[in-house]
């Protein structure tokens, strides 16, 4: 709808603003109150809905989204931070849905104190090593360090950072984060290599959700409202971008896990 009176209210716009389009009013009314006056007058008032709905967003409240935040030096910076990572102790590992041991469509690392991890027995949690190699996380790059302190108010560093490997086919259904003690803090999500569509909705699982396209160095960010929202991940536009040596697409999350600590 908003898309509708967004063109409708921009080309009223552009037609009253044109060059003596007022002159030519007066001179066919002669001055005179009449339909034409009538006309300009709800036109008018249609203008101004129209103008007001187009600047409205359909996404929820703390949803924030920086276009090519990364350039493509960044880009790559991070992601020979990734492969140094996972060439070393935190290889990509293969995770399980809790109860039913379901593989995720994902492979998976972590960077940071905390790693988020799942299973088929000990469900979703936060680890403070590797489950494969028992090696504690790699330490988070500076540069995340960096885009969680200009992005977000958050006063305590990010705690864990998710590095998941979309390969051809991945998804990520609708979730809303919720293993982290503090669910009131941001989330910081990167992307690198292929384009994916990403998507959000409200509150409660289903009813209307909003796409977005996400290419790489884009940045989203999931504060207050938005941060209780569901959201996925529902196609990849796979082979679009070579940034990733193996193609596909590597999402950066940065989670805090704990309050912070009180003085």
């Amino acid at each position: 709808m908003c898309t509708f009176f967004e063109g409708a209210g921009q080309f009223v716009s552009n037609f009253y603003s044109l060059p003596g389009i007022w002159v030519i009013f007066g001179a066919l009314q002669g001055g005179k109150v009449g339909l034409l006056h009538i006309f300009v007058t709800f036109s008018c008032i249609f203008m101004d809905f129209a103008y007001k709905c187009s600047m409205r967003t359909p996404f929820p409240k703390g949803f924030i989204y920086k276009p090519e935040y990364f350039d493509k030096n960044g880009q790559i910076a991070l992601l020979d931070a990734v492969a140094h990572a996972v060439r070393g102790d935190a290889p990509f590992w293969q995770p399980t849905m809790p109860r039913t041991g379901q593989p995720l469509s994902v492979v998976m690392s972590n960077f940071g104190p905390l790693g988020w991890v799942t299973d088929k027995d000990g469900g979703y949690r936060y680890e403070t090593r590797h489950p494969k190699t028992g090696k504690i996380w790699p330490l988070m790059p500076q540069a995340l360090l960096d885009i969680w302190d200009d992005l977000t108010d958050d006063p305590a560093p990010p705690e864990a950072c998710l590095i998941n490997w979309y390969r051809e086919g991945s998804r990520m259904g609708m979730h809303v984060d919720l293993d982290e003690h503090d669910v009131n803090a941001p989330i910081v999500s990167i992307s690198l290599g292929d384009p994916a569509r990403y998507r959000i909705g409200g509150t409660a699982r289903g009813g209307t959700t909003h796409s977005l396209k996400l290419s790489s160095g884009d940045v989203v960010v999931l504060t207050g409202e938005a941060r209780h929202c569901y959201h996925g991940v529902d196609k990849l536009f796979y082979g679009q971008s070579t940034l990733v040596p193996k193609g596909g697409r590597i999402n950066l999350t940065l989670r805090r896990v704990n309050h912070i600590p009180k003085t």
